[in-house]
This record gives C-alpha cells, structure tokens and sequence, in this order.
C-alpha cells in the first residue's frame, strides 16, 4: 500500500479527503493509557462472547426446531447462515461509514442491543419465515459489531500488539461458542421433560423457543457497558477531511482497495473461503456427533464446548506469540503467514475428522483442529487493519466482512446441506459431506491466500510511516 497508490486514487478522490500524503500522521496525542485499552478489551470481549453466544446456540438446536418447524437441512441451513448475514448485506457498508467517522462506542452499543432483542423475538417464532426473519434482525450485531470493534482496536493499540489484543478480544468469541454448546446442553437436558414451557405475559413455548428467549436478553447489560468506554483519537488517517468529520465516499474506498488488489483481494477471498470450511463444518458438528455416534445434544454441549474452552486460548495465544516473532524476525506479511501455517494443519484435520471411525478419534482431531483454527483470531483480523488508513478502516472491514459473513457464514452452512442433501441424499451421510466440503474448499483457501503472501508484506513495509 505505497504513497503513489493512495495519491494514484487523488484524480477520483474529493480534494477536501485527499489533503495530506499517506505518511502523514494526523492524530500526535499518545496511545491510551493500557488499563483504558484492556479495559476496552475487556467489554469488547463480552459483547463479542453474547454475539456468538446468540448465534452460536442455535448449532445445538437443530434437532427440536427441524421437528417442530418440519424443516429440511437446507431450510434450517439458511437460518442459521443466509437470514444472518441478510442484515449485513443491505446495511453493513452504511453502518461501517458512520464507524469512520461517528461515535463509534455508541453504534457498538445500538448493535448490541438490537442483536439481543432479536435473539430473544427467535424464541417467539413459529414457523419458518418468522424464524428466518428474526435471524435477519440478528445479523445486525456483525454489522455494527465488527467494523466499530477492530477500528476501536487500531487507536487503542500499536500495530505490533495489535494481535494480541485481538487474540485477548477473542476470548470472547471462544467463551461465546463455547458456552453457547454447554449452557445450551444444560439447558436442553433441564427442559427435556418439559415439552411446553410458560412464560409470563408471552404465553407457552416449547424448550427450544425458551431457550432462545432466555439467552436473547443478557445482551443489554453488555450495550449499557459499551458506553462506558472511552472513545481513542483516531490515528492513520490519511487527510485532514477525516479529524474533521467527512466519510470517504465508498466508491472511494472500493478504488483505495482496487489500487491496493494484490494485497486485498488474496485477503478477501482466501479468507472468505477458508470461513466456509471452518463454519460451514461448525455448525454441523453437533449434528454430526448426534447422527454419526448417536450423542445426545446434552453430551455434545458439554464435551464440545469444553473442548473449545480449554484448547482454544491457547491456539489463540501461540498464533499471536507466532506472528510477534515472525515480525521480529523482520517479516512484515507475519500476520498472513500465521493464516498460511493454520490453514495448512485445518485443511487434513477437517477432512479426516467427519471420517473417524470412533467418537474418541473425531475428538483427537477435533482438538487439533481448534488448536490449529485458534491461531488465525488474532493475526488475521489485524492483519486487515495494519495496511488501511484510519478513516476507511470501517469500510475496508465491512468489505472484508462481506466475504468473511455472506460468502462464509451465508454459504457455509448451506454449501455442506446441499451436499448432504443432494449428493449423497441422506442424513446420515452428513459425515462424507462435511469430509467433501473440506476437501474442495481448504486447498483452495490455501492457494488464495499463499498467493497474496509478497504483496501484502509490502503493503505493511509501506504503511509503517502513517503512525
């Protein structure tokens, strides 16, 4: 990402945007005080542990909700994937323009509560359209959440502990998956002798709707909590138009990225692909263990979401301590060469995981698998913001998110479904589907993204000079 590219875009740019070259660092005010980042950190990862806690339980649900709805996997795949990211689809590049320019606390706060209110309208749902409409309202969390969450995160911190912090900030995203499966078994185990429960003032539900309503509104002590933290002087920017106010339009900000492709558009599609294989896998393995080994969804709450407790962190933590050292070492493309190394361990283990013979040898990969999967949550997403200006880092993270959610999470959960139900017709076959899908998908992720390795790592040489 040079200077002759930023100022290559300067013909198609308002001259009031483009007033200083990329070196020029606008914002000379130090970083904030680390208890004010961790703290930020710390709130970040709570609301982004009830993000995936909402979207999350529903993985273990699938069996009541086909029952009671009479769904197909296709049908329930479209819930659980495409209703999500609609949201993000027709809002996410308007709410990511106010993230560059707004009180961006506040939209993480309105996100927050939106996405809790609407997990709760899912256990209200009783039929397929109001469900799927209800996920809608739920997308609008990543819309809100990712863009305002990772540009926060950029001002709070230098680029060199950047992916720690957002290894720490995924925490969150594990402990949010990972209760999501237990508090979700306990809960199913605790109503399975209750097909019908009432609650006051809204009626009778059956457990699976319960649940649902039940794990939706936690998420509004999280939003209240989001205001308190403190708003960082924006840093990076790359003309005097951003300290006063003005959004790059995103017409703009689709040439910034243009100009930049060959270090942007490995990012981007490599990492959407490789987010079908990890989710559209994901939100199967409960089915998975209860098809393939006849598990309950209590067992596979409890053993699944221990597992991604207990082994994640540290996937997390190695991948960032990995990056740190690569960059010491003087290799500025660490962040995506961490992506490379996991991508390389994911792509077997996701093959032969749905084809192991016993429950014990599914969950010996299984562990390496999410040891493996961990190491990318910190250095991929900083790797995103390290080669951005500051006042299209909302932007360029909600293109990122578009292929990272609609083509990820929309597509993921759907691509394995159809393979289920169309290739090999039948729902015991979910293994050899899952198997399939990894082994298109993970070869593909891994050339994509290889291929970008050279020029991203000169995209970080030639950003050094903005802070």
């Amino acid at each position: 990402m040079s200077t002759e590219n930023v100022e290559s875009l300067s013909g198609r740019l308002n001259p009031a945007v483009v007033e200083a070259p990329v070196g020029t660092a606008l914002s000379s005010a130090p970083w904030p005080h680390p208890r004010q980042a961790w703290y930020a950190v710390f709130v970040f990862a709570l609301a982004l542990m009830i993000n995936f806690l909402d979207r999350g339980i529903l993985t273990l649900l699938v069996p009541p909700i086909k029952r009671d709805l009479h769904l197909s996997d296709t049908q329930i795949s479209l819930i659980m994937g495409f209703a999500f990211v609609c949201f993000y689809m027709l809002l996410g590049v308007p709410i990511a323009r106010l993230v560059d320019v707004g009180r961006r606390k506040l939209i993480l706060s309105a996100g927050v509560a939106v996405w809790s209110v609407m997990t709760a309208t899912c256990g209200l749902a009783g039929n397929f359209w109001q469900l799927f409409a209800a996920r809608i309202g739920v997308g609008a969390g990543e819309a809100c959440n990712g863009p305002g969450t990772f540009s926060m995160l950029a001002d709070f911190f230098p680029k060199d502990k950047l992916p720690r912090a957002i290894a720490v900030l995924n925490f969150g995203y594990m402990a949010g998956n990972g209760f999501a499966l237990i508090i979700g078994g306990t809960v199913i185990y605790m109503l399975s002798n209750a097909p019908e429960v009432t609650i006051p003032l809204l009626g009778t539900f059956r457990s699976w709707q319960a649940v649902l309503f039940a794990v939706g509104l936690p998420g509004l002590v999280v939003s209240g909590l989001l205001l308190t933290v403190k708003e960082p002087p924006r840093r990076g920017l790359i003309g005097e138009a951003g300290a006063r106010g003005q959004s790059i339009p995103f017409r703009n900000v689709l040439g910034f990225v243009h100009a930049n492709r060959a270090a942007y558009y490995p990012m981007f599609l490599g990492l959407g692909l490789k987010t079908i294989l990890s989710f559209g896998s994901a939100v199967w393995v409960p089915s998975f263990y209860m098809r393939t080994f006849g598990w309950s969804a209590t067992q596979v709450g409890l053993v699944t979401g221990v597992l991604i407790l207990v082994v994640w962190p540290f996937g997390a933590m190695f991948g960032s301590w990995l990056s740190e050292r690569w960059t010491r070492l003087g290799r500025d493309d660490a962040n995506m060469r961490v992506v490379v190394a996991s991508v390389l361990v994911v792509t077997p283990c996701s093959i032969l995981f749905p084809l192991a013979p016993t429950v014990e040898l599914a969950l010996a990969v299984a562990t390496l698998n999410g040891f493996a999967a961990a190491w990318v949550l910190g250095p991929q997403n900083a790797a995103l913001q390290v080669i951005t200006p500051n006042q299209m880092r909302g932007q360029v993270t909600a293109i990122f998110l578009f292929f990272f959610n609609v083509i990820g999470f929309g597509f993921g959960p759907t691509f394995v479904a159809l393979i289920t139900d169309h290739v090999f017709k039948a729902e015991s076959q979910l293994n050899l589907a899952m198997s399939t899908a990894a082994a298109i998908l993970g070869p593909m992720a891994l050339v994509v993204i290889w291929s970008g390795l050279k020029s991203y790592g000169k995209a970080v040489e030639q950003a050094k000079g903005w802070n």
